[in-house]
């Protein structure tokens, strides 16, 4: 269990050090931003699971490039999941208080059916809409639709969408 708790805490750090190093624009952008919420994914040859999801992203290249690592754990009757992914992507400001972002990049699914344990490379597309309803953004609301491909037996494809709150880290 420590393995599934060490690897968020890697990615998380990775992406947060970074950051912070960066001197903050006028603008006073956050060097990060968590989400937090919760994640539906239903597989396209059948098949769904649901459960809590959790990540961080910060912006290398401002108007360029955002980057995202996050980890989403899925049950279902007969499995758990565990993803793990690594996004790249290109932000649009739609307004003062919502953006739309595409990203794209590679997932580690980690899957525990009736005991067995299998292990995938997966590729993900997403779209990120961030709604910030208050002045100061410091919390904010996102919705996240995506599409799964597994490079492992089956080719497994999925949709899914997650959505949940916004953190600004200073």
């Amino acid at each position: 269990m420590s393995a599934y708790v060490a690897l968020p805490a890697m990615i998380a750090a990775l992406l947060l050090f970074p950051g912070i190093a960066l001197a903050q624009s006028e603008s006073q952008e956050p060097s990060a931003i968590a989400e937090v919420g919760g994640v539906g994914s239903w597989g396209l040859k059948g098949g769904s699971g649901f459960g809590p999801s959790i990540a961080v992203e910060t912006t290398p290249i401002e108007n360029v490039l955002e980057i995202e690592g996050g980890v989403t754990s899925l049950f279902s009757r007969s499995q758990t999941e565990w993803d793990t992914d690594f996004l790249f992507k290109k932000p649009f400001t739609l307004s003062d208080s919502a953006e739309f972002m595409f990203g794209v990049g590679p997932e580690w699914a980690h899957t525990v059916t009736h005991g067995n344990t299998t292990d995938n490379i997966a590729g993900e597309a997403a779209l990120d809409f961030m709604f910030w309803p208050w002045a100061r953004r410091k919390f904010g609301l996102y919705l996240e639709p995506s599409y799964d491909y597994s490079f492992g037996r089956g080719h497994e494809q999925s949709l899914g969408i997650s959505g949940g709150l916004l953190i600004s880290i200073p």
